[in-house]
C-alpha cells in the first residue's frame, strides 16, 4: 500500500475517523487515560492538602476551604491536561478552561446521582459506593474532555 493510500485519523473534512467507541479503544487514548488517572489522583491529594492547610493552619471555614481546594485542584488538572494528558489541543486557553469546568460540573452531577441510586438500591457502604462511582464519573469526564474540550479523540 502506498503512503498516499494509507488511512488517516481524520476524514477529508477534519472530523475524526470511525465511531466514538472505535476511537476511544485506541492505544493512544489508553495512554491518555493512564496519564489522566495519575493527574486526577495527584490533584485530588493536592486539593485535600489545600483543604487541610486552609482549615487547620489558616483557620478558614470548611465549606469555603473545600471550594478553594476544589478550584486549586481543578485548575492544576486543567493545565496538566492541556500540556500532558491531551497534548496538541488547539482549544483556546480560556474557552478550554470554561469547558473543563462545565465537564467537571457534569461529573459532579453524575457522582451525586449515582451515589443516590447506589445507596437507595443496594446495601453497599457509602465509601465503597463513592469509589465505584468515582470510576464511572471519572471516565465520563475523561471522555467529555478528550472528545469535546481538547478534541484529541
Amino acid at each position: 500500500m502506498s503512503a498516499a493510500a494509507e488511512p488517516t485519523e481524520e476524514t477529508h473534512d477534519g472530523r475524526p475517523r470511525g465511531s466514538l467507541i472505535t476511537r476511544l479503544l485506541k492505544v493512544r487514548v489508553g495512554w491518555m487515560l493512564a496519564r489522566n488517572t495519575v493527574v486526577s489522583t495527584g490533584v485530588f491529594l493536592i486539593g485535600l492538602g489545600a483543604l487541610w492547610l486552609l482549615v487547620e493552619r489558616g483557620g478558614m471555614g470548611e465549606v469555603i476551604a473545600s471550594g478553594i481546594g476544589f478550584a486549586v485542584a481543578n485548575t492544576l488538572h486543567y493545565f496538566l491536561g492541556r500540556s500532558w494528558i491531551f497534548r496538541g489541543t488547539d482549544r483556546a486557553l480560556a474557552s478550554g478552561y470554561a469547558l473543563f469546568l462545565v465537564n467537571g460540573a457534569i461529573g459532579l452531577a453524575a457522582t451525586m446521582a449515582l451515589m443516590a441510586v447506589m445507596l437507595a438500591l443496594t446495601p453497599i457502604d457509602y465509601m465503597i459506593a463513592r469509589v465505584l462511582v468515582s470510576v464511572i464519573a471519572g471516565l465520563l469526564v475523561f471522555v467529555l474532555n478528550a472528545v469535546w474540550n481538547f478534541r484529541r479523540v
